[in-house]
């Protein structure tokens, strides 16, 4: 841990406000830029940034490129270098313009925080997913114990991430007046006000039709908030755990309180409890949105249908579905070639009319 310079926290705190106030930028980034800035600070033992220089960014690249990650232990993916140095880059960018810096940091020497073309490109290529298949996610549904309280709840938690295809952050933050039961199929309402969406979007998202096995795990889930714990609209879906000291003066669980996660670690523990002791690899929580991405490409028939399914999602585009979420495995990608047949294919016109019906050209 490098010592602190008082000046560099003044400028970084300056940094920071302009990238939310003036930039909107989300907590998530904001981190993600603190990170940088400490692993700079760290390698130049917290020199003043007025003394940057281009052997400090040639000197800190190659540095970053020997780090080990602290969760995996790890030397750090090209993926996370490239996100460090174009955080540092952009920093310096900005400072180069602020007052009493202007005559000290030469601009050409921020291009020297870049990845050489071939790790850029790396960084950039589009990585396979592990995914689990909707039979593995009913398999670990179905061996997750329903005795407690919070057994029901995690239980709910999985059938309603796979239904919906929610980000974990939106479920947390997620209150019953968002969940209307009413319609059918059942409707989610993203409120951004509300609810931590990406980018801060509002998304209507009705329950994919994967299952009324699935739908009457989250319906009785939110039956039993309403009437059983007189939960209210304002209080959250998936509830935080309630602990309390036993006669050992150690803390376990005692049910529920009607307050939300303050962040999703929650539930990537019990999403990785649940596959464990299914037997199964570990999925995220976020997986799920790479098992519903590839769904649509089998189960949906028509260009409304698609559009549908990615809407549902959260996305904009049909392109982004395919892109982020449709990355078609390769072995899976030679069955699907070798099946295709050309006395079956449909007139050109028709195929095209198709794809650009698909991707809104």
């Amino acid at each position: 841990m490098s010592k602190l310079n008082p000046l560099n926290e003044r400028i970084k705190r300056d940094y920071l406000r302009y990238l939310k106030q003036a930039r909107g930028k989300s907590e998530a980034t904001l981190d993600a830029v603190r990170k940088a800035l400490s692993r700079f600070e760290d390698y130049t033992g917290a020199r003043d940034f007025k003394t940057f220089r281009r052997e400090q960014a040639i000197g800190f690249k190659e540095r970053l490129a020997e780090t080990n990650g602290q969760r995996t232990g790890e030397t750090l993916s090209l993926a996370t270098q490239s996100v460090t140095l174009a955080s540092l880059k952009d920093f310096f960018s900005w400072l180069a313009w602020q007052p009493g810096f202007k005559s000290k940091i030469h601009v050409p020497d921020i291009d020297y925080f870049s990845l050489s073309m071939k790790d850029g490109a790396t960084a950039k290529a589009v990585k396979l997913r592990d995914f689990p298949s909707l039979d593995q996610v009913r398999a670990a549904i179905a061996a997750m114990p329903v005795e407690t309280v919070i057994d029901r709840r995690n239980r709910a938690l999985l059938a309603f991430a796979i239904l919906t295809g929610m980000r974990d952050r939106a479920m947390v933050s997620l209150s019953l007046r968002h969940v209307d039961l009413s319609k059918s199929p059942p409707l989610v309402r993203q409120e951004p006000d509300r609810v931590d969406t990406k980018f801060s979007k509002s998304i209507n998202t009705y329950f994919f039709p994967l299952g009324d096995d699935l739908n009457a795990l989250v319906i009785r889930w939110v039956e039993e908030l309403r009437t059983e714990y007189l939960f209210g609209p304002n209080d959250p879906v998936f509830p935080k755990t309630r602990v309390s000291p036993d006669a050992d003066k150690s803390f376990r669980a005692a049910g529920i309180e009607a307050a939300h996660w303050s962040d999703a670690s929650p539930v990537r523990a019990i999403f990785r409890r649940a596959f464990v002791d299914a037997g199964l690899p570990y999925f995220p929580p976020h997986s799920f949105r790479h098992t519903l991405g590839h769904l649509m490409q089998t189960v949906c028939r028509t260009p409304q249908q698609i559009k549908a399914w990615s809407q549902n999602l959260g996305h904009e585009n049909v392109a982004t579905t395919l892109t982020s979420y449709g990355t078609i495995d390769p072995r899976q990608q030679g069955e699907i070639i070798a099946g295709i047949s050309l006395e079956e294919a449909q007139p050109d016109g028709a195929v095209l009319a198709k794809i650009r019906a698909l991707v809104g050209a």
